[in-house]
């Protein structure tokens, strides 16, 4: 067990050194007054000025109308597929619900997959549609978090800064460079880069085995960078050309924490004020901790109804280290426990194990992350829905104490709350909402592999996923049906844009703020104490939020194996 924590420790600690840096790089990417020739050439391209200063709805108007035009696009690709090049073993096109899920879950930065890709796609589709999307969402991401801190930074202001300009440095300097260099080790540790759809092996029975290549290494790259997720393969990050070595496991772990944890040390950089950046980082890193232990402890503790069962002692033996179903042998439970938790802490959504595999208590944990949706989360936005929860906590201790709260100096009035409880409240509105829709509808029974308990978990597990921005999925649910691709497609575009814009208009509102000095009634934001008050608002408004949700599924489902009941 001390191999295990070590293990852990060492990967939270190799995170924060990379932090460092990377924050640095993106904090001058966003403040640097000059262009790169590439970055001139694409706004003339674009045919945009990037001398313009935008408030918050310009900001946010261009960040979702490009969004669309690139969803249509990638639909568009999706739909044409039969007809594009370098689909040399004829996948036919999406069908139309199928390929609005697809298009929405690429381009919100959620990288839901209802279909195998390794069989469903082409090489010109994974690249032009499913690549392009996971580079488009996650750098939209990355640039809107650079106009929220701006605002926040800002005083006597309507600027938020340029979204083209944001998004072309992020484009640029940080996700192509950092995915070329990832996709070369990539390829050094065995993961395919080609534009060969398959190669034909013989086995040494003497049979012919189809095995099916593309271009792998650089989906890789930034579907962890980008916090995208999604798989080449069906089998994701389990499947041994996504993931072949403990090596690229560990660094699918780092790339998927890297930005994330590094826009806390940005954040503090462009405020002005280091501190309240690591305040946020270690905001992060608890929530985080407390997760991989509950996970890692679950899973570890195996599932004592097979080995109550005695009977069949290679099964009772298998459970004396732990629930190892659905997980690769080659990984084990604490590696996999790991990539669980990172992965839907960072709203990623890659895998390396099957979660529906999970125990029930194991399965709570990336549920819960993904309804919180701010334990690092995803690029860009994670940081964005920390600091909604820091301003709420702000308004909570400035009611405790009787006087206007205050947040970096500005003061928080009834505008920035409604509007951020708009965002609070979209989340567990699309979630809750679209789950009680779902277990009405006469044909969900159809789509589940498991009834009871664990049935209505999958159902939460895919609209908790969808409107996280997640990805991931309880695999005994088949949503590839009109109903679920439409339903969990709107719940993409609600969990991306009804949360993200409303706090653009927050950074809008605060940057037209004057600054007001710190006074004796001031609440310090940059002190142990203030994080500590920042997680335990987020654990309390998200545990009396879906607390009844969670108890209808995986909590009565951990009680019934306790007491010895099989799931029907």
């Amino acid at each position: 067990m001390e191999i295990n924590l070590t293990g852990f420790a060492l990967v939270l600690l190799a995170m924060g050194a990379l932090a460092l840096p990377m924050g640095h790089w993106l904090a001058k990417a966003f403040e640097d007054e000059r262009h790169w020739a590439l970055e001139r050439l694409s706004y003339r391209a674009l045919g945009v000025d990037p001398a313009e200063r935008m408030g918050w709805a310009r900001y946010g108007l261009a960040l979702l109308l490009s969004n669309a035009a690139m969803m249509a696009l990638g639909y568009l690709v999706l739909r044409l597929q039969g007809w594009l090049p370098w689909n040399d073993l004829g996948n036919a096109a999406q069908t139309p619900d199928l390929a609005f899920n697809t298009a929405a879950s690429f381009i919100t930065n959620t990288n839901w997959q209802a279909y195998a890709g390794e069989s469903s796609l082409s090489n010109a589709t994974q690249m032009l549609a499913i690549t392009f999307l996971m580079f488009c969402g996650a750098t939209a991401g990355v640039a809107a978090a650079g106009g929220f801190i701006r605002g926040l930074a800002r005083a006597s202001s309507q600027d938020l800064g340029n979204y083209w300009v944001d998004f072309m440095r992020v484009l640029w300097r940080v996700m192509l460079p950092l995915c070329f260099v990832m996709a070369l080790v990539y390829v050094w540790q065995g993961m395919p880069q080609t534009l060969d759809s398959q190669a034909v092996a013989t086995t040494l029975e003497g049979a012919r085995q189809q095995i099916v290549l593309g271009p792998v290494a650089s989906f890789e790259t930034i579907k962890h960078i980008g916090t995208n997720g999604g798989g080449f393969f069906s089998m994701n990050a389990a499947h041994p050309f996504e993931n072949p070595t403990p090596l690229t496991n560990t660094l699918h772990i780092l790339s998927m924490l890297l930005i994330p944890s590094a826009l806390t040390v940005t954040c503090g950089l462009m405020l002005a004020r280091r501190r309240q950046g690591w305040v946020f980082l270690g905001a992060f890193v608890v929530m985080f901790i407390g997760f991989l232990a509950l996970v890692y402890g679950a899973e570890q503790s195996g599932n004592p109804l097979l080995t109550a069962a005695g009977a069949d002692q290679q099964l009772s033996a298998s459970q004396s280290g732990g629930n190892m179903e659905g997980k690769e042998t080659r990984f084990g439970i604490a590696a996999t426990a790991l990539f669980v938790t990172t992965t839907t802490a960072a709203t990623t959504g890659s895998v390396n194990a099957m979660h529906d595999s999970l125990t029930p208590l194991g399965g709570l944990v990336p549920l819960a992350q993904m309804m919180l949706n701010c334990v690092f989360g995803g690029d860009g936005v994670g940081l964005i829905n920390l600091i909604q929860y820091a301003i709420l906590t702000i308004f909570l201790a400035g009611m405790m104490i009787g006087r206007t709260p205050e947040f970096l100096g500005k003061k928080i009035e009834a505008r920035e709350i409604k509007l951020v409880m708009l965002s609070v409240l979209a989340h567990p509105a699309s979630i809750l909402g679209f789950t009680a829709l779902a277990m009405l509808w006469p044909d969900t029974p159809a789509s589940l592999a498991n009834r009871g308990a664990h049935g209505f978990s999958e159902v939460l597990y895919a609209y908790s996923s969808g409107t996280a921005n997640n990805g991931s999925a309880f695999a005994g649910f088949n949503a590839n049906t009109p109903f679920f691709n439409t339903t969990i497609g709107l719940a993409m575009l609600v969990g991306r844009y009804l949360t993200l814009l409303p706090l653009l208009a927050v950074a809008g509102s605060l940057a037209a703020k004057k600054t007001v000095p710190e006074g004796p009634g001031t609440f310090p934001t940059a002190t142990p104490l203030f994080m500590g008050l920042l997680v335990f608002v987020v654990l309390i408004v998200g545990g009396l939020t879906f607390l009844p949700a969670l108890a209808l599924g995986p909590v009565v489902e951990q009680l019934q194996m306790l007491a010895g009941q099989v799931q029907p």
